[in-house]
């Protein structure tokens, strides 16, 4: 508990004690009044110095004025312990809610501790400490053991593990080396790393997280709209209600005092702190729960529309794939070893800086003596020749080897296929493919346990878009579509959903803004250091995983769940409880309850979302 939730206990331990001793002490007139007047003002003076501070500010109508209203008339009616009694207890609701809040704060907290305190700059070769926000572009830093890294940059000198997972929300460390770009957040935990900045503080991962999170409790969702337009309406028309209920009844039926007793009740009843305190911190502790397995939600709005996603649609390459060409399978013709096709093809494409010859020569996995390559030509739309030990080699596609007079075995394989011949021979193919993320298939799956649609949408050819499509189970997968022809696709299946349903498009960030600004929620895949997907996204997961998506999803559904059973709860209740107080059929404990009970009910199933349960 902090320091001012302890003082507030104290009172109201103190004030519950006085009131105790003021219930049983055998005293009259005055000395009864004064006995529980002590404990009604220990408890209760900031509620009615609230009440007369916003009163004199043109802020009349809030929870502050009805307390305050009604237990001044509970005492001036001679209720003494019932007046105490209101106001103990709507303290009480006010630790428990000022405890829960404190907790989701907490929570944020934790993730704000990335922001680095300082940063070590070399200059002139000396380390000088300094705020990371004077390092400017291009200077180098020195990051030891145990700091965190204060600025995104290149590894210059020095090898390291960093620990990503106030970013990422993974505990697995990451290996960094020599060339390796590395960001701001990351905790450095054994080598001392030499890095070159490349983005001034202000731009870099750490603030614009940081910015993300800090403004995420300004985009309210339509169930926090509701709630505050609600509270406008509501509280100034139960007070006229509870004037009318005071006046009116007894101009034909007499008993003022009776009547009056009720309109406070009414008045303690009617209080709406339990919608307006526990709606936005179910939202609060939705956005600092999913913050924790790194996955930054935008504002309430978005985590709200998350929850009602019935349509997935995907990007491929960088989402579903991992981006890069792999050698996915070896075909060497008949009598020639894997490891001699493999070698050949690495040769020729040594001089190569096309990604597929990149491939092959990781592939490969060993140096590549490119003494042993001559007469390399490049023939485009075909592939390469050499003289590989004095034999010619060539290496590409079925136009080359028509070309050079070698019969190629074709497969059925979908990829970019490699044939290489020697010496007018045909040595085989290597198949050449975007790999599928290990943590897509699964991903997938607990989708469609969920209910819900997966499209993919891709540019490559229908073969390769349709290989994908098939490995990983989607419902529907659209093939050679140019980034417009993507925004054409998502605009027909936003108008084929339902109208209380939300289509999420998640792609890498870096060229579908188009895309993910036109969904009900764009999701960046990928996104640890990409300006784009921060910029463009509605949520943001912080690494390659995109099993984070269903338990991003599960984080919002939750939500929007505790949203409504608080919601009704409390309205049930309160409807309940105004009519028994208006027929006077509810006391002033009673009324305790509907206000006191439920805010705190509704304030411990909103904690549900810190708490992950």
């Amino acid at each position: 508990m902090t320091r001012k939730e302890k003082k507030a206990l104290a009172r109201i331990l103190i004030a519950g004690a006085l009131l105790i001793a003021a219930s049983l002490a055998p005293l009259e007139g005055l000395w009864k009044l004064l006995a529980f007047l002590v404990p009604y003002v220990i408890v209760g003076w900031d509620v009615l110095w609230k009440a007369v501070r916003n009163i004199a500010h043109g802020q009349v109508f809030d929870e502050n004025f009805l307390m305050a209203l009604a237990t001044v008339g509970a005492l001036a009616l001679g209720e003494y312990a019932e007046a105490v009694g209101v106001m103990l207890f709507y303290q009480v609701g006010e630790l428990f809610q000022s405890h829960a809040v404190g907790q989701s704060r907490k929570s944020i907290a934790q993730l704000m501790d990335i922001r680095p305190d300082s940063a070590t700059v070399l200059r002139d070769g000396e380390p000088v400490e300094t705020d990371p926000d004077e390092v400017a572009v291009g200077e180098q830093i020195l990051v030891r053991p145990g700091e965190k890294v204060p600025l995104d940059g290149v590894v210059v000198s020095g090898a390291s593990t960093l620990n990503t997972a106030a970013l990422t929300g993974e505990s697995v460390p990451r290996t960094v080396a020599q060339g390796d770009e590395i960001v701001s957040g990351c905790v450095n935990l054994t080598g001392v790393l030499t890095v070159q900045v490349t983005k001034p503080f202000g731009e870099s991962t750490v603030s614009k997280i940081l910015e993300l999170v800090e403004n995420a409790a300004s985009k309210k969702a339509a169930a926090e709209n509701f709630i505050t337009r609600f509270a406008r309406v509501y509280t100034p028309a139960v007070v006229l209600g509870a004037v009318c209920l005071a006046v009116l009844p007894p101009l034909f039926m007499g008993g003022w005092a009776t009547w009056v007793h009720r309109a406070l009740i009414f008045l303690v009843i009617s209080c709406p702190c339990a919608l307006v305190i526990s709606i936005p911190l179910a939202f609060f502790g939705g956005i600092g729960g999913a913050s924790r397995r790194g996955i930054l939600v935008k504002g309430g709005n978005y985590l709200e529309r998350l929850a009602k996603v019935e349509t997935v649609v995907f990007d491929k390459t960088g989402t579903l794939t991992q981006g890069v060409f792999e050698v996915a399978s070896l075909h060497p013709a008949q009598g020639v070893t894997e490891g001699s096709l493999l070698e050949c093809a690495a040769l020729a494409e040594a001089y190569s800086n096309h990604p597929i010859a990149q491939s092959l020569r990781r592939a490969y996995g060993r140096d590549v003596d490119e003494s042993r390559v001559t007469d390399v030509k490049e023939i485009a739309g075909r592939g390469v020749t050499a003289v590989i030990d004095g034999q010619s080699v060539a290496a590409g596609n079925e136009k080359l080897m028509a070309d050079m007079g070698v019969k190629a075995a074709s497969g059925s394989e979908t990829g970019t296929v490699v044939y290489v011949a020697r010496g007018g021979k045909y040595l085989g193919r290597v198949l050449i493919a975007d790999r599928v993320k290990d943590s897509a298939p699964a991903a997938i799956r607990e989708l469609k346990a969920r209910g819900i649609k997966t499209v993919m949408l891709t540019g490559d050819a229908k073969a390769v878009g349709q290989a994908v499509g098939n490995a990983l189970g989607l419902d529907e997968v659209h093939a050679e579509l140019l980034p417009g022809d993507k925004v054409e696709h998502v605009e027909q299946l936003l108008a084929k959903k339902s109208p209380k349903a939300a289509l999420a498009y998640v792609g890498d960030g870096v060229n579908d803004a188009p895309v993910l600004s036109r969904a009900d929620v764009g999701v960046a895949m990928g996104a640890m250091g990409s300006d784009a997907a921060l910029e463009a996204a509605d949520v943001v997961l912080m690494d390659d995983d995109l099993g984070k998506l269903a338990a991003a999803m599960d984080v919002a559904r939750k939500c929007s769940r505790i949203v409504t059973e608080n919601i009704a709860f409390a309205l049930g209740v309160k409807a309940l409880f105004l009519v028994l107080g208006a027929f006077g059929l509810a006391s002033m404990w009673e009324a305790v309850f509907a206000d006191v009970g439920v805010a705190v009910i509704a304030i411990l199933n909103a904690g549900r979302m810190l708490r992950g349960k």
